[in-house]
């Protein structure tokens, strides 16, 4: 059986949360990559910045809904959801703008559990972690070369 251990890229491109968002784009750029591991002092991971979080800056900010009820406004949509959203909108530094606690993998997960959560959840880019510390990273490319080597 195939696993993340046979296909991962060991060689991990990390960021840490105080990197500047323009920085992280950069690299992002420069490397063709869709996402990087976002590490703190302790080497351990704490996030994960993909393009889509930085892409989600264009945005415009959004306005909830709003009902009146007795002269009151009651918003139709959760406070908490449009502080985060504001937040990565206006992200200066990665820490603002990452998903915090990324779903990972580790080592011996196979490709199978791989592509399922790849394709069900819609991520292109899965950290690969064990005994707490990042070994590696699985993108869908790294699934994709399977194909090719059979």
């Amino acid at each position: 059986m195939i696993t993340a251990n046979d296909i991962m890229t060991q060689e991990v491109i990390s960021i840490s949360p105080e990197t500047e968002i323009a920085q992280a784009a950069k690299l992002l750029l420069t490397n063709r990559i869709n996402g990087v591991p976002v590490i703190n002092d302790a080497s351990e991971l704490v996030g994960i910045l993909c393009q889509s979080d930085l892409i989600i800056q264009q945005k415009n900010i959004p306005i909830p809904s709003l009902f009146t009820l007795l002269d009151g406004f009651i918003p139709l949509t959760s406070s908490k959801k449009l502080d985060k959203e504001v937040e990565k909108i206006a992200a200066t530094k990665v820490a603002d703008a990452m998903t915090p606690d990324p779903v990972t993998v580790n080592s011996d997960t196979g490709i199978e559990e791989i592509a399922a959560l790849m394709v069900e959840k819609n991520y292109h880019t899965l950290p690969v972690v064990d005994a707490n510390k990042l070994v590696g990273i699985v993108g869908k490319v790294d699934v994709l070369r399977t194909l090719i080597s059979e």
